[in-house]
């Protein structure tokens, strides 16, 4: 009698509501940690506090589940070490480095080009064949930022803004092409606990554990904008962790498993749009007209450039990961 193995049943309409509610998830996070922010201070702290309660839940469930999976040779230790460190740690930290200082929804607009640049990196670096679109999609990404900055009147933005968000742009194109290489042979949940793990040692080497503010947790803060309503801050510091990272990070998984790695990247542009009202509603981040148009142009830019590698039928596409 043979044995065979079960299918798995692909179901779009599923994967799309998976990948939609963790944009939503990743989308609210950068508003309850700008919240967090704005009442601690400090970027790389918040930025601890969330990679570190992050990595220890991840821990706490692969001991339970995979305890095989904390095996790990040298060579793939210092893959996953530079995956976390840059992938994940300073791309997280630059990201919240950005939105102090200036909006959210053009942090992740200027953050969301990196497909572009990966794109471009399997055209002259890895050979791959490309598409003549990717100019394209990269012209229009271009000019949509040119309208969301206003450079007609001086350039609008907070320059060292737009220098940690380009920063954080660019850990992510190597979270993608570290993270294509650590993948092979590991299973996502695990490379996700390695790469947090690296990540908290990374930040605790910056900033020891012993000095860190624990007092903020403590805080009383006034998230929405014009309200007076008073509200404690440590769930802010829960939902960082576990709706803005864990449950997003669990979503796409199950996600790309029915949709794949090129339609989670289309409906990972879901989470400018939907990260802007939320800015709007809680801290009052409002954009003009121009720039609502500049910020639309941008994301078709970026899709039309993704679009642009030309896929053997095993080839898939870098995923989008947010952080």
């Amino acid at each position: 009698m043979s044995k065979h193995k079960k299918v798995h049943e692909k179901n779009p309409k599923l994967g799309y509501s998976l990948y939609l509610a963790a944009a939503t998830c990743w989308a609210l996070n950068g508003t309850v940690s700008k919240v967090v922010l704005l009442e601690v201070g400090d970027p790389l702290r918040v930025s601890q506090f969330r990679g570190t309660g992050t990595a220890i839940i991840l821990t706490i469930f692969v001991a339970l589940t995979n305890r095989k999976a904390f095996r790990i040779k040298p060579k793939e230790a210092l893959l996953l070490a530079g995956y976390g460190i840059i992938g994940v740690a300073m791309c997280q930290w630059f990201y919240f480095e950005s939105i102090s200082r200036m909006p959210i929804t053009i942090s992740l607009l200027i953050e969301f080009m990196a497909p572009i640049f990966v794109v471009l990196y399997a055209r002259f670096v890895m050979h791959v064949s490309v598409r003549n679109t990717v100019w394209l999609g990269l012209g229009l990404a271009v000019v949509g930022l040119a309208l969301v900055a206003q450079v007609w009147n001086g350039f609008t933005l907070d320059k060292l803004g737009v220098l940690f968000a380009i920063g954080s742009m660019t850990t992510l194109v190597f979270m993608y092409l570290l993270g294509d290489k650590a993948s092979q042979g590991r299973d996502p949940v695990s490379l996700l606990m390695w790469a947090f793990i690296f990540a908290s040692i990374f930040f605790a080497v910056l900033r020891p554990w012993g000095s860190f503010p624990w007092d903020s947790l403590q805080a009383q803060v006034t998230p929405f904008e014009g309200g007076t309503a008073v509200y404690p801050i440590w769930p802010f510091f829960v939902f960082m962790v576990l709706i803005g990272t864990l449950v997003p990070y669990v979503l796409v998984i199950n996600s790309i498993r029915h949709i794949g790695g090129p339609g989670a990247s289309i409906m990972g542009m879901t989470e400018p749009p939907i990260a802007a009202i939320a800015a709007w509603l809680v801290l009052g981040e409002i954009f003009v007209l121009i720039q609502i148009f500049g910020g639309l142009i941008m994301l078709v830019g970026i899709v039309v450039a993704e679009r642009a590698r030309e896929q053997a039928p095993h080839e898939a596409l870098p995923e989008y990961e947010t952080v």
